[in-house]
């Protein structure tokens, strides 16, 4: 392994952040003033980054093959200059493309998807806590005004949803994937809707129904433990959200899902999609390994489709895309804000996940997330994938005379509404 060390002195000599290496023979090597240090127990961890497989590195790191001393901040700086190429950038071919559909067909049932949100999900609410916003909100922040606190700016994303959907008093409105109840409760005390949402996730699910009773919400909020696919389709709602939830469903079900909620909105309502998107056109995981490394430890099952795919198979349901928008950046300042709270509560993150799955699962844990809201953090910057909220209509088929002839649906047609 030692035949390694010119071809990582090269790499490293090309890096605009200093970097330092230590060797599981205990030498060092590397640039003067670097501000992060690789400390390799592994030849074989040594080896993939040599061949720039920064996601098996990754691995190797959550499985204690290497330690990580530096800020995750200048760590990023490093992986970027450490990458071959870009990872968005990947190869697509027929083969692929049908090894693909297999996978994800195979990896979507009704079972399948529950088995693996408690898997992301259910780690334990008390160490989601440590780094979310007070409202556990675990999506991409609105930074409207670029002083707003996490807090400030994820109020400010509740309020933009409920905003483009035209919320009203009375609303039957439908949260798909509803997380911590956050924009379920927004909704229903800020602009008195009748409100269901519907989680996979049974920590999630206990919260909210306590939360529901607390607030004296009981009579018009509710959250049930569901899959989408078998919500009722005989009483159709006035307006649906799905946030962070499209990332799950798989690519082969995606037709399905947007088929579901045409049957679910009634004629004229509004549906948003709000999800991560890929940054390329043809379906793949980043390159490098970045993408395995998500799936293994992470999110597995997930997957990522590029906005115009996420559009066309809302068009094919028969619903009219009315307005998208990108926030790419905001994500990536929000997971900035997530990272840099892990970081600061980093011994106390250690001390929950150790009370909650043991000291071994607890230290994998910790690690895996520490690369994941950093990482992700580098591929929204570097736009290797992207935020996308999706505002559609199902047409009703009705001619008003307001507010414009042929709108079909309560859809103005006008974007004021929303920043009003």
């Amino acid at each position: 392994m030692p035949s390694l060390l010119p071809k990582i002195e090269s790499q490293l000599s090309s890096l605009q952040v200093p970097v330092t290496l230590q060797l599981p023979d205990g030498r060092q090597f590397g640039r003067p003033g670097s501000r992060v240090t690789l400390a390799f127990t592994e030849w074989s961890a040594l080896a993939k980054l040599a061949a720039r497989q920064l996601g098996a590195l990754g691995e190797a790191y959550v499985e204690g093959k290497v330690q990580i001393q530096g800020a995750m901040r200048d760590l990023i700086d490093v992986t970027v200059g450490l990458l071959p190429h870009n990872p968005a950038q990947t190869t697509d071919t027929w083969w692929s493309r049908l090894q693909h559909s297999a996978r994800s067909r195979s990896l979507h049932s009704l079972g399948k998807d529950a088995e693996q949100i408690q898997f992301h999900y259910d780690v334990s609410d008390d160490f989601y806590a440590l780094w979310l916003d007070p409202r556990r909100v675990y999506s991409c922040a609105y930074f409207r005004d670029d002083s707003m606190t996490l807090a400030q700016a994820q109020e400010a994303k509740l309020d933009l949803i409920c905003r483009k959907l035209m919320l009203q008093p009375g609303d039957r409105y439908l949260d798909i994937g509803a997380g911590w109840g956050a924009l379920l409760l927004w909704a229903a005390e800020h602009y008195g809707v009748d409100a269901t949402g519907i989680t996979l996730s049974k920590n999630q699910h206990a919260h909210v129904s306590r939360l529901i009773e607390e607030k004296g919400l009981a009579g018009r909020v509710r959250v049930e433990l569901r899959d989408y696919r078998e919500l009722d389709e005989s009483r159709p709602f006035d307006k649906i959200s799905s946030v962070g939830m499209f990332e799950h469903v798989g690519s082969a079900n995606m037709g399905a899902y947007f088929g579901k909620i045409n049957a679910l909105l009634k004629p004229g309502g509004l549906v948003l999609n709000h999800g991560i998107t890929s940054g390329q056109v043809n379906y793949a995981q980043l390159g490098a390994g970045l993408g395995d490394f998500i799936e293994k430890y992470i999110f597995p099952g997930g997957e990522l489709l590029h906005v115009t795919r996420i559009l066309r198979e809302t068009a094919a349901a028969g619903l009219e895309m009315v307005d998208t928008e990108n926030l790419r950046p905001h994500y990536a300042r929000t997971l900035w804000h997530w990272s840099d709270a892990l970081e600061a509560h980093f011994d106390d993150a250690r001390e929950v996940l150790e009370r909650h799955s043991g000291k071994d699962k607890a230290g994998r844990v910790l690690r895996a997330y520490r690369l994941y809201l950093a990482g992700s953090a580098m591929s929204f910057e570097q736009g290797w994938i992207a935020l996308h909220q999706m505002l559609a209509t199902k047409l009703d088929g009705k001619v008003k005379a307001q507010p414009l002839h042929g709108a079909q649906s309560v859809y103005p047609f006008v974007r004021d509404y929303i920043y009003k």
